[in-house]
């Protein structure tokens, strides 16, 4: 109970997206979900271990970037955090239901573990860019491209990523 109660001051603390130079990575076990890394949350990177958390802070990696890349998208989103989470949640439902519901959804799911994860607009350009550390040097709007296809084509699209 404690650790869903740490995120309080979290959000409470947060500044616009744009004030942010670096997102500390911080632990919290219950908010992210289990085989995650790390999660963006308003300016902070939860991470699932004192180690991870360490190795979030200890230098820029790949996954870092990832996150940083999170940072940048919330930028783009009118630089509002409230706004990103709600379009990533309304992608992520969007997915959700598609995949339950559409011509070829349940195939998707059936060949894809967390697909309506991965084939949310946003984790695309961050997984897509993770491995550029100049990416951030723009912006991050590449997602609104991803936004604008079929889930069929961004799962063509992840297939040929991976």
């Amino acid at each position: 109970m404690w650790m869903m109660l740490r995120v309080i001051p979290i959000m409470w603390r947060a500044v616009r997206p744009s004030r942010i130079v670096d997102m500390p990575a911080v632990v919290n076990t219950f908010w992210l979900p289990k085989g995650y890394e790390g999660l963006t949350f308003f300016g902070q990177i939860l991470a699932p271990s004192q180690a991870e958390a360490d190795r979030f802070n200890s230098g820029y990696s790949t996954m870092k970037n990832h996150e940083m890349i999170h940072l940048r998208q919330a930028q783009a989103c009118g630089d509002s955090w409230l706004r990103f989470y709600l379009l990533y949640i309304w992608y992520w439902v969007k997915n959700r239901a598609c995949l339950t519901f559409c011509s070829g959804g349940p195939a998707i799911r059936r060949k894809m573990k967390h697909a309506a994860y991965l084939l949310n607009p946003f984790e695309i350009e961050a997984y897509a860019r993770m491995n550029d550390l100049n990416y951030l040097k723009g912006e991050a709007t590449e997602w609104r491209k991803y936004a604008k296809m079929s889930l069929k084509e961004r799962m063509k699209l992840y297939n040929h990523s991976i």
